[in-house]
């Protein structure tokens, strides 16, 4: 993967995407895979957006359940499996207990008839995933005595035990929508970050391409294609209500989907439920609450998530401190023994994500059920453009392939759809994660830790060789980065084949070095020295691109509201 933007306007493709979050990144490799000629922008850089910012859960429906939404359960269950399949090495699953309590609806015995029919419904959900060890499993049942083991904060009077029900866990989102990207430019993509669309390009009532800008090096840019997928996220509206084309358009609802992550080893390998103070007013068959998840991750925890009404430019979306504080005391109100405090959480996270009507203020909030899709020939008369507003990261794989579905009814000769529910990604042609991490430590070199190993192997599975012999054949690649588990190689193979090409681009999203917690100045410094060299940065740019990673984490840690903006004019 290298930036090149001059030749985004080189001839014409068949299909131009806007935004390469997780809908816009599965498309371009489903549109790859199809033998397309595609090209893929994105604003930012690639999964930076609500995708980086998600719970890090791959969801299988067992929610709708209680909607009675038996088609979206099913079709939950399926991404999941997928998932699994084609990206072993970033998704994998997760138990999470839910505490049962008394005789009644939070009792064992309704609560496990909804999770027998759950599993009922979704029998196939480990076909073709070769390793037992990854499979999801049945629901079953904690005793009282083992939950308590689990989680001691629980409240015991009238605990009669647990259920344990099994998602899927991302063990980096960013990298997961990288992995799609760099699949799809090995399949033929043309990929740049950091190019924004600020119009379309017209032969008269037909989208013809995308005007740009290059957020980098500057200028204007003219992406000419046959076909527009504008999977933009929060910012796809945006587009449409700039042009008189579309006629008065009116930007549909979004929720500001947030969690946060503390700094406290998890007690064991089980995520936790509890309920919390809002209803699911879509709930046919409901326990008390929505449920709040404690969700171990990595060497911390996964709090939320909390969900509010957001009308606001997706740019401003950000958690406040006073934010912060009032979901500490909704957790500790929930678990009186849990304790949280402010100094535990070490990054607030939050995204937009399309669905989201108030029926009392934004407390309690009607959850959107599916992805928009805008065919506009249909709706607005306007040819060659389809718009795709995603409302999960677990359903971008199908979502996208839907809308190019209908996007590619106005191309004759279509090719046909590739199979992407069983063609690996990039690194994840693993028929046994263990097997391979085994493998990969029995040969490791003495300069390598094993958990610097582990974390390549979760980060690149089969590609982490090419890392590796960064470090063995440079002896500058083979440091650890100060006061982390990363290798310096890590940096020179983002800049080099991942197209970082800002310092948050390798310390948030090519790396786990600022993916869960602040990593230190000294940590910012070594990978903007890095990066001055291997990009040609001059001390200056060193220096802004240093200032702006400080202000985008600070408020990712949720000390600075309304920050985003300043680390824009910094970089510009």
């Amino acid at each position: 993967m290298e930036r090149k933007p001059d030749t985004l306007a080189d001839g014409e493709f068949d299909l131009a995407i806007i935004g390469g979050g997780a809908f816009g990144a599965t498309a371009a490799w489903n549109a790859s895979l199809r033998g397309l000629k595609t090209v893929l922008i994105e604003r930012n850089d690639f999964g930076g957006g609500a995708s980086a910012e998600c719970f890090k859960m791959v969801h299988g429906g067992i929610r709708y359940l209680q909607h009675m939404d038996v088609q979206r359960l099913r079709s939950s269950c399926r991404e999941r499996s997928a998932m699994l399949r084609i990206a072993p090495h970033l998704v994998t699953p997760l138990p999470i207990v839910v505490p049962t309590y008394g005789h009644g609806r939070n009792g064992k015995m309704v609560l496990g008839t909804g999770m027998r029919l759950y599993d009922a419904l979704t029998l196939g959900r480990n076909a073709g995933i070769p390793d037992p060890k990854r499979h999801i499993r049945s629901s079953r049942f904690l005793a009282r005595s083992e939950i308590l083991d689990l989680f001691p904060d629980l409240e015991t009077r009238s605990l009669t035990g647990g259920a344990v029900f099994e998602d899927g866990q991302m063990y980096s989102p960013p990298r997961l929508v990288l992995a799609f990207v760099r699949s799809a430019v090995r399949a033929g993509l043309v990929a740049c970050n950091y190019v924004e669309a600020t119009g379309f390009l017209w032969q008269g009532d037909r989208v013809c391409g995308v005007r740009a800008r290059d957020r980098i090096g500057g200028g204007t840019l003219d992406i000419r294609a046959r076909l527009v997928l504008n999977a933009a996220g929060p910012g796809a509206e945006y587009l449409l209500e700039s042009d008189a084309r579309f006629g008065q358009w009116k930007r549909g609802n979004f929720s500001r989907d947030a969690c946060f992550i503390v700094r406290r080893p998890p007690r064991s390998q089980y995520a936790l439920a509890v309920p919390g103070q809002t209803r699911d007013l879509n709930a046919v068959v409901s326990r008390t609450a929505r449920h709040m998840f404690l969700v171990p991750w990595r060497e911390f925890t996964l709090v939320g998530v909390w969900h509010k009404l957001f009308a606001q430019h997706p740019d401003a979306a950000e958690v406040e401190e006073s934010e912060l504080e009032a979901w500490l005391r909704e957790m500790n109100a929930c678990l009186p023994a849990l304790r949280l405090t402010r100094d535990e959480i070490v990054q607030a996270n939050c995204g937009l994500v399309p669905f989201g009507v108030g029926t009392r203020g934004q407390e309690e909030l009607s959850f959107g059920k599916e992805s928009r899709f805008i065919d506009h020939s249909a709706t607005h008369g306007v040819r060659g453009l389809v718009s795709l507003i995603g409302i999960r990261y677990t359903t971008a794989r199908a979502d996208s392939a839907h809308a190019l579905d209908l996007l590619l009814r106005q191309m004759p000769g279509a090719p046909p759809a590739p199979d992407t529910e069983r063609t690996p990604l990039i690194g994840g042609d693993i028929a046994d994660f263990e097997a391979l991490r085994s493998r990969a430590q029995a040969q490791r070199h003495a300069n390598v830790p094993p958990e610097t190993l582990d974390a390549l192997l979760r980060n690149h599975g089969t590609e982490h060789r090419a890392v590796l012999e960064l470090a063995a054949a440079n002896a500058a690649d083979s440091r650890l980065v100060p006061g982390s588990k990363t290798l310096a190689a890590e940096i020179t193979h983002a800049v080099r084949n991942e197209m970082a090409v800002r310092l948050e681009d390798a310390v948030m999203r090519r790396t786990d070095l600022a993916s869960a917690c602040y990593p230190g100045r000294a940590a910012l410094e070594f990978v903007a020295a890095q990066m001055q060299s291997l990009l040609g940065w001059s001390d200056a740019m060193k220096h802004n691109e240093i200032q702006a990673a400080e202000v985008t984490l600070e408020r990712h840690r949720g000390h600075s509201p309304a920050t985003t903006r300043a680390a824009e004019e910094i970089h510009s």
